[in-house]
């Protein structure tokens, strides 16, 4: 991936709700990993594994939302158009 030339800056209040559910998807994710390896419930793996890809989905959007807001604005107000670019690419593969 390549590195931008601006720099980021993301509010703590931001991060922490990031962090949040990023820790939220890892303890669902290793519930998975417990599961499988007592030889649990297939239908409860699927049920869990779907926490963990709701988890993941509510941290893209946190992402995306916080990015649109700052760096995004800020690129467009310094005529940065690669940096929306790849934004948008990034975008169109996380949905």
């Amino acid at each position: 991936m390549e590195e931008h030339s601006h720099s980021h800056y993301h509010s703590p209040e931001e991060k922490k709700k990031q962090l949040d559910r990023l820790s939220k998807a890892i303890g669902h994710l290793q519930h998975v990993k417990k599961m499988i390896e007592k030889d649990e419930d297939c239908a409860d793996v699927l049920i869990q594994l779907s926490a963990v890809n709701s988890a993941l989905r509510g941290l893209g959007k946190l992402i995306i939302n916080e990015h649109m807001t700052h760096c995004i604005a800020h690129a467009i107000e310094d005529g940065d158009l690669e940096m929306v670019e790849e934004f948008q690419k990034a975008v169109q593969k996380f949905i």
